[in-house]
């Protein structure tokens, strides 16, 4: 694949101390939302046994709000963004981002902390887009692909500074030090925001309010009917009517993206399979990531025993495997071919996690981090290729889209790999409770909080880490077929583009 597009794009602010520090700015910024993504999954054992008194339902509903509003309006926000400005996106995601993390903080009961996440995941659909297109705005047109890269492996690292971030403050403080520790975070990124970055360029896009509507409804639809499934049952009327409703609203937000004058997204944009392809894969990369983040805390701390702070430092080898050859994707996709290094690299993402789902409360830590370290290589292979694919699939003027649809992709992943993953555990940690246990459906932390005697204990944890690798191995399996799928889309040519 040729980077033509992404090389192409309007001339740089010719400033180059600016230039330099954008870099960094726009990586922080882009690594403040989505560390909060993987920070939360940190939380969960403490926010259990909180006087919120949240159900398993409960918890995954308070982990994918945030997640979910994100992804849904990165591409609405990212149009905003070119209309009216990136840089005052930018800064009114950043304000919003903290005043957000305050009301979560504050929150009297899980309805409150899921408004709070709520408003958050706006935020974050505000920011990300704007540091990505502002990013490519100021970088000389033949370093972009490295700066893509630089980016992407940033947002790749930021689920492991959540993790670390987030055990160092859980391990003292309450579960509100969490949203509290970030607002002066995005102050302070606000202010740098205002001091360095150039007014962005503006570009007509179209704001297809309706459309973002019907995709936000449909994927909330989706999770609702994978959440509440275990605890209502599959063939409850209310789950059959949230996969139903699923699928009506995604079947209108199609028809209505084909008629609209304007669509904020043309599902003929997907003709293009290079591009279809590399939002599918992004999609299922950040679905087997973040899956494991949403039970490697619960993992640590309830099977090995593993304080909160050490709990986030355990998950470091993520860091060293995606920093490290996410930062040679780009030359390695050059040398052997785009299709090769992306699909090594989707399947190595299955690989660790297939190995995951073979390790129970007695594997050593070293074992543990080596599956860690190859979950790590996999995605640093991928992403960035993905990234690459998906921006230079489009013309410079639509990089908010661009950057949207990446954007979009990684968090629909992460929510529905969160929700996947959470739904089996919930239902294999009831079936290996004795009945009486089973029947009340508490979360896992409260089940083990209540448990009386080292027998009662153990039972419990023995339920829970069956539960948690039988969901690496559902989620290793999903991974495995799909990145098939996407490995087929990156051979095949576009009708409209010619072969690589």
């Amino acid at each position: 694949m040729t980077l033509d597009a992404v090389r192409g794009a309007a001339p740089p602010v010719p400033d180059h101390r600016r230039r330099r520090a954008m870099t960094p700015l726009m990586s922080a910024c882009a690594v403040l939302v989505v560390a909060m993504v993987a920070a939360i999954n940190l939380a969960v054992p403490k926010l259990t046994l909180s006087s919120l008194h949240p159900s398993s339902t409960g918890l995954l509903w308070i982990v994918d709000a945030y997640v979910l509003v994100f992804g849904c309006l990165l591409i609405p926000a990212g149009a905003l963004g070119d209309r009216y400005g990136r840089k005052g996106a930018l800064l009114a995601g950043l304000g919003l981002f903290a005043a957000g993390c305050l009301a979560s903080a504050a929150a009297p009961n899980v309805p409150v902390l899921l408004a709070g996440r709520l408003l958050t995941g706006l935020a974050a659909a505000l920011i990300m887009p704007a540091t990505l297109s502002l990013l490519l705005q100021v970088t000389e047109p033949a370093r972009r692909p490295h700066a893509i890269a630089t980016w992407t492996a940033a947002t790749g690292i930021a689920g492991a500074v959540g993790n670390v971030a987030g055990g160092a403050v859980l391990q003292w403080l309450p579960w509100q030090a969490l949203f509290l520790s970030a607002v002066p975070v995005a102050l302070a990124l606000a202010a740098l925001v205002a001091a360095v970055a150039p007014r962005g360029e503006r570009h007509p896009a179209a704001l297809d309010l309706p459309g973002a509507a019907l995709l936000t409804g449909s994927l909330f639809a989706l999770l609702f009917g994978i959440i509440e499934g275990p605890e209502r049952g599959w063939s409850d009327a209310v789950v059959l009517a949230g996969f139903g409703g699923a699928a009506v609203l995604l079947a209108v937000f199609v028809a209505h993206g084909l008629r609209a004058r304007h669509p904020l997204l043309d599902p003929r944009l997907f003709a293009d399979r290079r591009l279809a392809a590399g939002v599918a894969g992004v999609a299922v990369a950040f679905f087997g990531l973040f899956a494991l983040f949403f039970v490697n805390a619960q993992y640590l701390q309830y099977a090995k025993g593993f304080s909160p702070v050490v709990t986030g430092l355990a998950i470091l080898p993520l860091v060293a495997g995606m920093f490290v050859v996410s930062r040679r994707s780009v030359a390695l996709g050059a040398r052997f071919g785009t299709r090769r290094v992306v699909v090594a690299g989707l399947l190595g993402l299955a690989a660790g996690l297939g190995l995951l789902s073979l390790t129970d409360a007695a594997t050593p830590y070293p074992l543990y981090a080596a599956c860690l370290v190859v979950l790590s290589v996999g995605m640093g292979l991928c992403v960035p290729s993905l990234s690459i694919a998906i921006m230079g699939a489009l013309p410079p003027s639509r990089a908010g889209l661009g950057s949207g649809l990446n954007g979009a992709a990684r968090e629909i992943g992460s929510a529905l790999g969160v929700a996947v993953l959470g739904t089996v555990l919930t239902s294999r940690f009831a079936a290996g409770l004795p009945p009486a246990e089973a029947r009340r459906a508490h979360a896992p932390g409260q089940v083990l909080a209540a448990a009386h005697g080292a027998t009662a204990h153990r039972t419990a944890v023995t339920a829970f880490t069956h539960a948690a690798t039988a969901g690496f191995a559902v989620v290793a399996a999903v991974v495995l077929v799909l990145s098939l799928l996407v490995a087929a889309g990156l051979g095949r040519p576009s009708a409209n583009r010619a072969p690589e």
